[in-house]
């Protein structure tokens, strides 16, 4: 195996912020390559800037760097996709076959691709949603990472490119302002909390949705990139859960700390996209193949949470 050179697309964004460091921790800054649209700051290593739909540059980079590992994290998140679905579609879609294609022919060892629960839709199940369940998502951004995923096996099955993918819950952590996807509330309320004690909230108090402490991301990220090729049995995505709450529970778990702290509930168009989603994952396979757990629950995050925002 040769030394990882790794590229990052969409590093600027919620997770690529807070994935770059942890990747620079374990390879050296000098291996992992940090790229986006804009200008990142604070950053400890090489940067380029990069349009995902530009294959020119993408080569560019690749051989610049002598790239071997590409973790694709570039896309329009799901509420933001729906003021633009074309646009979305063509972003997530074109760029993903885009670093795809270019990897087959570049011989790229492996590739990470981010899916999403914006996958399920109305017609999945709820409760404890099964790996293989039925896929008919409602947003673009959901329609988008579904047809990733089938693209994913495809390359893989094809092509044998090694491309590994986890299907994120929301995620939560203090790094970094949110980027536009319905779970975005859960990172939201803590800075309200702390700067103006009072939030209002675009979903309904008893929504349940999924999710992650940035931290368990992070770590199944790294878990599922070191697992041994022959321990992935999943090619289209892992499910991938760490708790479940709505916003009046994690409302509750703030106001421990912060006893003056107010919500209000004015539900928009993220409401009706939540509710299209599941309220617990099943993600035994993850446990099984490659041998996840979560470490973080609700009372653990918000401690932590508050801890580092303030």
């Amino acid at each position: 195996m040769l030394k990882p050179k790794i590229l990052v697309t969409g590093a600027g964004g919620q997770l690529g912020s807070e994935l770059i460091p942890a990747l620079r921790e374990k390879v050296g800054n000098n291996n992992v390559v940090a790229s986006d649209l804009k200008e990142l700051d604070n950053n400890q290593g090489p940067t380029e800037l990069l349009d995902i739909l530009d294959n020119n540059k993408i080569e560019t980079v690749i051989d610049k760097y002598q790239i071997n590992e590409i973790y694709h994290l570039a896309a329009i998140l799901s509420a933001e996709g729906e003021k633009n679905p074309v646009r979305t579609w063509n972003i997530n879609m074109d760029g993903l076959l885009n670093i795809f294609e270019i990897s087959r022919k570049k011989g790229i060892q492996k590739i990470f691709y981010p899916s999403s629960i914006a996958v399920f839709g109305n017609q999945t199940e709820k409760i404890n949603t099964p790996q293989n369940p039925v896929l008919i998502p409602e947003t673009v951004y959901g329609i988008s990472k579904e047809s990733g995923e089938n693209w994913a096996n495809y390359y893989y099955q094809k092509y044998n490119l090694d491309i590994r993918s986890l299907r994120y819950p929301g995620l939560i952590g203090y790094q970094s302002l949110p980027g536009g996807g319905t779970t975005d509330y859960a990172v939201e309320i803590f800075h309200k909390a702390i700067g103006q004690q009072k939030y209002t909230c675009f979903l309904n108090r008893d929504t349940r949705l999924p999710m992650m402490y940035m931290d368990d991301a992070i770590r199944a990220t790294l878990e599922l990139m070191d697992a041994p090729k022959e321990n992935i049995k999943v090619r289209t995505s892992y499910n991938l859960s760490g708790m479940s709450f709505t916003p009046e529970e994690i409302y509750l778990e703030i106001k421990k700390y912060i006893p003056e702290f107010e919500i209000e509930y004015k539900p928009d168009f993220r409401e009706s996209i939540a509710r299209s989603w599941v309220e617990s994952i099943d993600d035994s396979k993850a446990r099984e193949d490659w041998g996840w757990k979560e470490v973080f629950n609700l009372s653990q995050m918000t401690q932590v949470m508050l801890e580092n925002l303030r």
